[in-house]
Formats: C-alpha cells, structure tokens, sequence
C-alpha cells in the first residue's frame, strides 16, 4: 500500500504545488524524504522571509504556493509575515510538522499545542487531521480552501504520519477538481446594469483584486466605457489600473473624511475588487456625500458583510466587468496619458526619491514589476512613475515590514522572463534581509534599490500626527547594506548621484544585486 507521504506528493504535483518554500525544523524532515525530482526547494533563512517570498510568488504565478514550517516556533515567527498574505488575499498552503501523536498530549519538545488554534483567526482554514489516513484529504482541503478563499491556510501534521500506510480509498484525493464559478443571476444583473447606466457622474474604484485576477485591461476598457475619474482603493497592494491615465487621481486616501470628499458631487461610486475601504489614519466624518450611492462588487463574502455602507454584490468582479461592457453604450475614448512632472531635488549630496525613482522610470524596462516598500516615499513613487502593465506594482497588503525583499525575490522567481525591482527602505529591510541569502543562492536576476536615509521616515511623519514628535527609538544610522549584501552573496554597490545611479540601472546583470542610494528624508503625503 502506498505512504501517506508518497500520496500526498502525487496530489501536490497533479495540483502544480511543486515549489516550496521552507525553513525545515526536524518535525519536518519525514515529509521531505524521497521528495519527487519534480519538485523544488526554495530554503529561506527565517520564516518571515520565507512566507514573504511564498507571497510574491504565489501572487506573480496566480497560484496556491506551498510553505513548509516548524510546529509552533516556525509558524510563530512567521505569523507577522502572514498577515500581508491574509490581507492580499494570496493562497498559501502552509504545511506545519507536529511531534509525533503519542508527544502532543504530553506536551514534548516541539509539540504544538492545539496547533490549528495558534494561526487563527488569521488564516482562513487550519487543522490537524485526527489519523494519519486522513492526512491526504486534510491536505487537499487546504490546497482547495486556498484556492477558493484566495486566504492562507493552515495544516499541522504529526511527522510520525507521513510514513504510514494508507488505503486504496486515500488514491481517490489524486483526480479532484474543485472549481468556481460566480456570475450574477439575471436579476441582479439586470439591477446592477440599470443602475450603473442611469448614473450621470458615476465613479469606479478598483481594488488590489482586479490586477491579481488579469483584470487590468479590462478595468481600463470599462473605466474608457464610463468617461468617470477612476481611483485605486486605498491601502493598495497591488495597482489595477494605469497610473497616468487620464481618468486615474490616484489612490484614495486612507480616512473616512477625506474619501468621502473624494466622491463629492459623484451620484454612483462602484468598487470593484475591494473591500470598503481598508482606512488606516482616524479621520472621522460621514461614509459618503449626500446624495451618493455606492455598490461594491468583491467575491470576497467577509469584505462584503462587514462593509459599513453601500449595497454589495458577491460576485467574480471579472464577470460583471464582462457584463457591463456587454450592455453599456459605445466604447469611449481616452486622452494621452499623463507626462511625469520634473524630479524633485534635495540640498546636499542626497538625493531626493523622485529623483531616485526617475531613474527607474527611465532605465528599467517598461514591464518591470516592482515591489515596493519604503512607505516614507510613496507620495514621490507616485508623483514619478509610470506603470501600464498588469502585475506592475506590490506592496505589503497588511502594513507588515518584511515583505518587500522577500517579496521581490518570490516575485522574480516567479516570472523568470520578466525584470524585477525591490525597492526597499533602509528601515524595512532589515525585517527580510535574510532574502538575499536564497537570492544568491537561486541567482535570481534581480535588482534592490535600497533608499537609505537613517530613520523611520514613515514613523516620524506618523508621529507628527499623532502629536508625538519626540518619540525614541527612530533613527537607525550607520547601517551599509553593501557589506551585508556581499556578506550574504549579493553584488552590491553604493551610488552617489544620479547620473551614476542611471548608468548603474541602465545595466543588465544575470544575478541579483543591491544598488545602496542615500535619499532625503521625506514625508507619505
């Protein structure tokens, strides 16, 4: 009779679940053992950085990933980084080892405790399987709930399982399919449409989902449709829409007060692929203007209940874009996209990030994904780029440091044939820099800018709202991240102005490198 682990590699393999992602403790070990040729894995140097380039891969591929991690210790220090995957809504099938079944009552060393309650509420599925022959279809589940839910999920299993043996019935786990399908029903196609047509100033806010799902032309096409400005939902992770387009202002702001200021005048808001709406600074004030009617469209079922206004529609926003374009009049037409404004410049030898991020405009290809955190200069990221690509732009979904190193790294292994740049400041990369380490080892060909600039800058600017203006612990000075780069095998060079920054980007390297750039201090917005 075959293994438990033999059974379960057939179904991660018939799945595509072929790339792992792991730190391995030795409740890990036995699900290792004779692991498929097929099969590749992708060892990262804390758990926090290897959920975080599970992340960007999972979202560059569009497909469950699986990680591997330690009972409770791994799965602990990997639960900051988790909560930028539960917020982006990527699939991650976290695998967890647990001590074998006769240790855990006992409570041994290594044993996880009521392991599926240590990730919730978290992930959005978690158990431990009550028998080893059930280990196969506890297994599936999580590949389908990932899936489904498009939320990591959680799986604990006792390590003495893997070699036991299983069944004829366990084979039937290998041929499932689960799959779905969410198109409105005719009458509430029908409403929606009216609605949406009837409307006179309508305005359209996309969400992170749209570009995970390949939506971004679309969104283009329908926006073109509508003729009405178009805003990314705030807290963006991801950027569904090009950003100098004519009808694009930009990502709407993270307070209730000023996104109700935003829709002013507007009669019909529709948000397509977003929750509504993931404020963060306490701005108090009314949801929506008078006179304002806003419907949103998610499949996500959580993001549609806990709305605090608005009607909603669970549906594959996919489909609806497909059914307004269908029924709306005659295609619109778009102006020239925008041209970036000249660069700012700082005093003294910094430089300023908009002249930083010039440079990557200008010297990186035009399909470059970027992964971005260096939350101090989103204001001049915005100012200065120019992205008209699906796939073009991820951010830590939660507000989490650490995803961004890790996260380009799964992005660029992910999408070998297409470039990619980490942009990263000097305070958040010290939460991934572990990254670079599987960077070098995979040769991954990829580019980290590094804005270095001795603070929290996003930290200073928070405190100046809150009225904290001397709170410790926020400068981070003499830290050269070109000596731990090489440390960890990574080609790295700091540059001092910007005509050697562009000549340094203009370069085309077949492995990973670390461009070190010291930027002045600048605020979010």
């Amino acid at each position: 009779m075959p293994s438990v682990r033999r059974v379960s590699h057939d179904f991660l393999e018939r799945q595509g679940l072929t790339t792992v992602f792991g730190n391995p403790g030795s409740n890990e070990l036995p699900f290792l053992a004779d692991l498929p040729g097929t099969f590749r894995y992708v060892l990262g140097l804390h758990e926090g950085a290897v959920v975080g380039m599970a992340d960007g891969y999972a979202q560059a591929s569009g497909r469950p990933v699986l990680v591997n991690l330690h009972a409770a210790s791994g799965s602990g220090n990997a639960m900051g980084a988790l909560t930028n995957a539960v917020a982006s809504r990527t699939p991650l099938v976290v695998l967890a080892g647990q001590q074998v079944r006769p240790a855990i009552g006992p409570e041994a060393n290594l044993a996880s405790v009521d392991a599926q309650t240590l990730m919730k509420p978290l992930v959005g599925w978690a158990a431990e399987p009550a028998c080893a022959g059930d280990v196969p279809r506890a297994l599936a589940q999580a590949v389908f709930e990932a899936r489904l839910q498009r939320r990591p999920t959680y799986l604990s299993v006792p390590y003495d399982d893997w070699s036991a043996e299983v069944d004829d019935n366990a084979l039937a786990v290998l041929d499932r399919r689960v799959e779905r399908a969410s198109v409105p029903g005719g009458e509430q196609g029908r409403r929606l449409v009216e609605r949406v047509a009837a409307a006179e100033r309508p305005a359209l806010v996309l969400g992170g989902d749209i570009d995970s799902a390949g939506l971004f032309d679309d969104a283009v096409r329908l926006a073109e449709r509508l003729g009405g400005p178009v805003w990314a939902a705030p807290s963006l992770f991801r950027l569904p829409f090009p950003n100098r387009h004519p009808q694009f202002r930009g990502v709407l702001p993270a307070g209730i007060a000023p996104v109700a200021e935003a829709f002013e005048g507007h009669d019909l808001v529709l948000v397509l692929g977003a929750p509504v709406f993931r404020y963060h600074e306490y701005l108090p004030g009314r949801y929506l203007p008078e006179g304002t009617r806003l419907i949103q469209v998610t499949e996500d079922a959580s993001a549609a209940a806990r709305a605090p206004m608005g009607e909603a529609l669970v549906a594959d926003p996919g489909a609806v874009i497909d059914l307004l374009l269908k029924s709306l009049d005659a295609p619109g037409t778009s102006g020239p996209y925008r041209p970036a404004p000249e660069p700012l410049t700082a005093d003294g030898t910094a430089l300023h990030p908009e002249q930083v991020f010039a440079a990557l405009r200008d010297e990186l290809p035009g399909d470059t994904a970027y992964v971005v955190e260096s939350t101090s200069t989103i204001s001049a990221w915005w100012r200065q780029m120019d992205l008209r690509r699906q796939g073009s732009y991820y951010f830590p979904a939660a507000g989490g440091l650490g995803f961004g190193l890790p996260g380009a790294v799964g992005v660029a292994m992910a999408q070998p044939g297409r470039p990619v740049a980490g942009v990263i400041g000097d305070g958040s990369a010290n939460y991934g820099i572990t990254a670079l380490w599987t960077a070098a080892q995979h040769r991954v060909p990829l580019t980290i800018v590094l804005l270095r600039n001795g603070t929290y800058g996003a930290l200073r600017w928070f405190g100046g709202l809150l009225g904290v203006p001397d709170a410790p612990g926020l400068d981070i000075p003499g830290l050269d991240f070109t000596r731990v780069a090489e440390g960890y095998g990574v080609r790295a060079q700091h540059v001092g102005g910007a005509e050697e920054l562009r000549a340094v980007l203009a370069e085309r390297p077949d492995h990973p490198r670390l461009i070190q750039v010291d930027t002045a201090l600048t605020t979010p917005s």
